[in-house]
């Protein structure tokens, strides 16, 4: 698989269906608005190619708070479904952690929907993640 970083409207269109299999609330027009604004923050999108089609994707920051220091924070991270358990979603993440590495971060972090078992056998189990936190949300009005 060959992994590039996103930064063209093609690379956009290309990567959007194998995204959308994990954010399948957006259509394509409000995907490119929040990337415009999530790239201006910071946002790198990445994307694993095999036969030339995008079969994997993540969406990455860099951070730095107190518990982790400077640290990448995976947004997104999808397989797509007819590509999936192939090895592209572990070679993907360990792409992000290289290029972690590379940002002189400390550590990689990511939140799973606490209904997604396959996804935390996957980070726990195949990529040796820890599970040290919950995560909450406050929905504004």
């Amino acid at each position: 698989m060959k992994i590039r970083e996103i930064d063209t409207d093609e690379g956009l269109r290309e990567a959007f269906p194998v995204l959308q299999q994990l954010r399948s609330h957006l259509d394509y027009d409000q995907f490119e608005e929040l990337y415009e604004q999530m790239v201006a923050e910071g946002y790198h999108l990445f994307a694993g190619y095999e036969d030339g089609d995008p079969v994997a994707v993540a969406g990455v920051t860099i951070s730095t708070n107190f518990y982790l220091g400077r640290h990448a924070y995976v947004y997104d991270l999808v397989t797509d479904e007819n590509h999936r358990s192939q090895g592209f979603g572990t070679q993907l993440l360990e792409h992000v952690h290289d290029w972690a590495r590379e940002q002189d971060c400390e550590a990689v972090e990511l939140e799973s929907g606490h209904w997604r078992d396959d996804a935390h056998r996957f980070y726990t189990e195949r990529m040796g993640y820890e599970k040290y936190c919950h995560s909450f949300k406050y929905e504004l009005d």
